[in-house]
């Protein structure tokens, strides 16, 4: 069966982009328009970019008017820094808040439809965690489209792609990042279509895959966003960093874990347990519904544990309430038309009139490929690997330490991209840019496992006794006890996995052999995240751990974990960038270790 997993046709580009979401569509833009006739590749694993997880980001981005008299980048770049509980980079705070409102009018100079106030001027929402003044009070700084502003920015990064002449590749994903001698050559790519493999040689290659959000049964994500980037660095021998900083999202709709946007609180929704109490003020009493959201996202989990919450009659599942419906109806028309849709679709509320069921559901991955500044990937010796780069979700730079303030997830995407184009674009140029064909010998052995496995196993019943063990055992609260009973698992159903034979072994759109190699990424990436937090023994952002519930300066460090071979995780580090509070300026001390409060 190897021989018969042959590479089809070898392929050239100047970039080869794997993925096709915001941040990789910003960074194709920015190419694109730079170098007039670059050839830019992208892989996109959906049958077409829109399709991107991307398009569901709803609330808005947030970047600071440098006309506006009430913010400053300084109090965004503070929010940051202590909402990440001290643990993002601070170079990297800094660079991409400064860069932040460029961005924005880049965005809006290329037709996208930001929302406007009375006066024609951009509006703005707050959103927790976003204040001013070191803290003094709640700010409104994030700019949006209505509460779809992730279509937005993709349907204006993708129409600058096109017609500046980028080539698509739907429905296709990248096997094997082809690296030697800490260089990058580009990858293996499987077109499903087809059912063939594909070298395409790149003189620079850019990982922009997503989120992993289906590592847990109850998430916001996409169906695809099984975190390939992720196990595609750590199958090419490179780290993760801070695995274990997986963000829950305080309120997702009760049944099918949808995201109800932040912006539900943000306009006044307001959060209630069994007896309707409004309990926020008893975690958060200045912030309240706006403290940051792992904050938020324990409080409800602390409700429903001790007591206070409503068991849902058609899933059972307990939940809590958020109110909506104090709210004008022209909130309910032109700030929130698409979340209350979603209530009215799937659980059939009037978000007018009803109460709405809401518990935390997996959301976002704080930790990734680890990169510099500028997006060029890191070794475990924190050597870059030439030619290859990452951005957005599937990346840490890292901009979101240990909790990621809400809108600035889809300011990461556009300002990194950016980033990332200007730092590729002369590397391409010199003379170490060019093609380099690097043998690809591990695609085969792997798929043919794939292809020629027997016995009596379900890649679908494994995936999903997996995905709920681990929002069982690794998710808002976690304890010594859960994590190795997590990990115990994850190594049974690895060694399950290979006894899981396929019914059609055909190499063209066969759904079950894609199901069988999610099911390998989400397994190395559900590893790496338990093995992470089994280490990091202290609570740091949205890593919550019942048996070490405090901050450890000891764990000043971000993890880097790396796969030896399943199960297999060594740990690593690597320092904060503190270079905020080190230059010693005025208001230096905020970016010290901080006390986080709200």
């Amino acid at each position: 069966m190897t021989a018969a997993l042959h590479i089809a046709a070898t392929l050239r580009c100047d970039v080869l982009i794997i993925g096709a979401g915001g941040a990789a569509l910003r960074c194709a833009a920015e190419v694109l328009e730079q170098m007039p006739g670059a050839s830019v590749y992208a892989l996109t694993k959906v049958s077409h970019p829109q399709k991107s997880h991307t398009s569901t980001a709803q609330g808005g981005l947030a970047a600071v008017d440098p006309r506006d008299p009430l913010d400053s980048t300084l109090f965004h770049m503070f929010d940051t820094w202590k909402g990440s509980d001290c643990t993002a980079d601070q170079n990297v705070v800094k660079l991409i808040c400064e860069s932040a409102w460029e961005q924005i009018l880049w965005l809006e100079n290329r037709g996208m439809h930001f929302s406007r106030d009375r006066e024609g001027r951009l509006s703005k929402r707050t959103f927790g965690g976003h204040t001013r003044n070191f803290g003094e009070a709640s700010v409104y700084r994030a700019v949006f489209e209505a509460d779809r502003t992730g279509k937005g920015i993709m349907d204006t990064s993708w129409g600058e792609t096109l017609k500046n002449g980028i080539r698509f590749f739907n429905q296709c994903i990248a096997v094997e990042l082809l690296i030697k001698d800490r260089r990058c050559g580009g990858c293996i790519a499987f077109k499903q279509k087809d059912g063939q493999f594909v070298k395409i040689l790149a003189k620079a290659t850019v990982i922009a895959t997503g989120g992993s959000g289906q590592v847990f049964r109850v998430t916001t994500n996409c169906r695809q966003n099984t975190g390939d980037g992720l196990a595609l660095a750590l199958q090419a021998g490179l780290p993760i960093m801070d695995p274990e900083a997986v963000q829950f999202h305080p309120t997702g709709i009760v049944g099918p874990g949808i995201l109800a946007s932040e912006t539900l609180r943000s306009v006044g929704g307001i959060l209630r347990n069994r007896d309707l109490e409004p309990f926020m003020v008893n975690y958060a009493p200045k912030m309240k519904e706006l403290a940051p959201r792992d904050l938020v996202a324990r409080a409800i989990e602390s409700e429903i544990r001790e007591g206070r919450g409503i068991v849902n009659p058609d899933h059972n599942i307990p939940h809590v309430w958020i109110d909506l419906r104090h709210l004008s109806d022209d909130v309910h028309e032109k700030q929130i038309p698409e979340v209350s849709s979603f209530f009215k679709r799937y659980v059939n509320l009037d978000t007018k009139k009803d109460l709405c069921p809401v518990r935390p559901s997996n959301h976002y991955h704080m930790g990734g490929i680890p990169t510099n500044a500028f997006g060029e990937v890191q070794d475990g010796d924190q050597q870059i690997i030439g030619g290859l780069y990452a951005v957005g979700e599937c990346a840490a730079a890292s901009f979101h330490g240990f909790n990621r303030l809400g809108t600035n997830s889809i300011l990461e995407l556009i300002t990194m991209g950016k980033l990332v184009a200007e730092r590729l674009i002369p590397y391409i140029k010199e003379e170490y840019g060019k093609h380099q064909d690097i043998a690809g010998d591990r695609f085969a052995a792997r798929f043919s496992t794939y292809m020629e496995a027997t016995g009596s196993e379900s890649v679908g019943l494994i995936r999903n006794a997996m995905r709920t063990m681990m929002t069982e055992k690794v998710s808002v609260f976690r304890t010594e006890k859960t994590m190795n009973e997590a990990i115990e698992d994850l190594a049974e159903s690895y060694e399950r996995a290979h006894r899981a034979p396929l019914a059609c072994r055909d190499l063209a759109m066969n759904q079950e052999l894609l199901n069988r190699w999610e099911l390998d990424n989400l397994l190395m990436v559900a590893m790496a995240i338990s093995q992470a937090a089994l280490h990091r023994k202290e609570s740091r952002g949205a890593h919550f751990r019942d048996d070490y519930p405090e901050r450890k300066d000891e764990f000043n460090y971000h993890t880097l974990a790396s796969m030896v071979s399943f199960p297999t995780v060594e740990i690593g580090r690597r320092e904060i960038d503190m270079s905020l509070f080190a230059a010693g300026g005025e208001h230096h001390e905020k970016f010290d270790y901080i006390e986080r409060k709200y």
